[in-house]
């Protein structure tokens, strides 16, 4: 770690006080502009001499005495030196130059450095027009001689050096307010990143739990109930148990690997299935006793294949209709899934007819969350979902995805209707 210059430490500390003394440096500052004007009284040829006199010296502390309240009142401060200066051209005549100008320069430097750039060029014109006037007119020397082309040429620096620091120290708000925007603007997209993966996480969770767990629900049932009477039977439900346990828990490594960090090895960043792998889905289903029908249109093998994130949501949708059908409307249902593909996009329509016998209370596990997370992966996508039940009972979902990814949206922005009570 560097060790900080000893020099740039003072240096530090010297504008840490001057920021919280700010009378004690403007008082430290007229006191040194009136000893520079007294100086001048005896430094230099005889010719251009100021001339130390009571009249001179009440002149040069009324000029400089304002100068300590200049960042509070900068433009009084200006007129009471501007009137102090133009008093001394015509009270000492004889002289050369006129000294007192060095506490107009200051507080014209403080109104261009505390104002706007209008305001700065017009009392900085009229100060430098007024003053060279003065000088030209009460002053002993002719009037192109070089000491009142200087009072011109002071008076004009300051107003530009004002007007520099002004732009400066503007420029330099403007740096640092837009990097703490940018900084808020960054904290803000990682809170909102960090939500969206929450969200999609649990949506993952959500889908491979309520899947699984209501077959080996299912299973384990038959397999107790015929454990007795017929164990053949009992043993392929049991295997029907871990098959879909063993499932149950590839896809949650899978989507757990979502958690990792970004130097983990092999961290898996999607989950596998899609809809490649509809059959050993609706077979799985089948087992428990539901009677399921897929047909599919434009799905011929030699299409362009689906992208990754709709073909997942896409199964993921299937998945939930089934296991949602399975649920409330039970073993023996009949369900329907329609799979349309168009060139702009897929279309899934799951039917169900309600009229199988719905599974025991403590076969569900909490409703609600299907039918949403399902909208919140239509949205996602910028596609249309919509649910409820049929006028010819049982119940209907229908999605239609894009066959492009588009740029994420928030969910809840793309088109979804709900119908009904939501219980799914």
């Amino acid at each position: 770690m560097p060790v900080p210059c000893r020099g740039v430490t003072l240096l530090a500390r010297a504008r840490h006080w001057a920021r919280a003394h700010p009378l004690a440096l403007d008082g430290g500052l007229a006191a040194v502009v009136l000893g520079l004007i007294l100086t001048s009284a005896v430094a230099g040829p005889p010719a251009h001499q100021y001339r130390l006199d009571p009249v001179n010296v009440t002149l040069a502390v009324l000029a400089c005495a304002p100068l300590v309240v200049r960042r509070r009142i900068p433009r009084s401060v200006l007129a009471v030196t501007g009137a102090t200066a133009v008093l001394g051209f015509v009270a000492d005549q004889s002289s050369r130059s006129a000294p007192v100008v060095a506490a107009v320069v200051v507080a014209l430097f403080t109104v261009a450095s505390h104002t706007d750039r209008p305001t700065t060029w017009r009392v900085g014109a009229a100060t430098c027009a007024a003053l060279t006037a003065v000088s030209m007119c009460y002053g002993p020397a002719p009037w192109y001689s070089q000491e009142h082309l200087a009072v011109f040429a002071w008076t004009g620096m300051a107003a530009a050096g004002g007007d520099a620091v002004r732009s400066r120290r503007a420029f330099v708000a403007a740096i640092q307010e837009r990097a703490v925007r940018a900084e808020r603007t960054r904290e803000e997209e990682a809170r909102r990143r960090v939500a969206e993966e929450r969200m999609r996480i649990a949506r993952e969770l959500h889908d491979v739990v309520a899947h699984h767990i209501a077959l080996v629900n299912v299973q384990a049932g038959v397999a107790a109930h015929v454990m007795d009477s017929r164990p053949d039977q009992a043993k392929k439900a049991l295997a029907h148990v871990r098959e879909a346990s063993s499932s149950a828990l590839d896809e949650l490594r899978a989507t757990v690997g979502l958690l990792r960090q970004a130097g983990d090895p092999e961290a898996p960043m999607e989950p596998a299935p899609c809809l490649a792998e509809l059959d050993r889905l609706i077979e799985g289903f089948t087992r428990t006793g539901l009677r399921a029908e897929v047909v599919t249109e434009g799905m011929a093998d030699g299409a362009e294949p689906l992208p990754a994130t709709v073909d997942l949501t896409a199964y993921r949708v299937i998945q939930e209709s089934l296991t949602n059908v399975h649920k409330h409307a039970g073993a023996g249902a009949h369900v329907r899934v329609r799979i349309a593909r168009g060139h702009t996009g897929v279309e899934i329509t799951v039917l169900d007819d309600g009229g199988g016998r719905p599974v025991a209370a403590d076969g569900e596990h909490g409703g609600g969350h299907g039918l949403m997370g399902m909208r919140e992966r239509a949205a996602a996508l910028g596609g249309r979902f919509e649910a409820g039940p049929r006028p010819e009972g049982g119940f209907r979902v229908f999605v239609r995805l894009p066959s492009t990814t588009p740029a994420p949206v928030a969910a809840g922005r793309g088109e979804a209707v709900l119908k009904g009570d939501g219980r799914r």
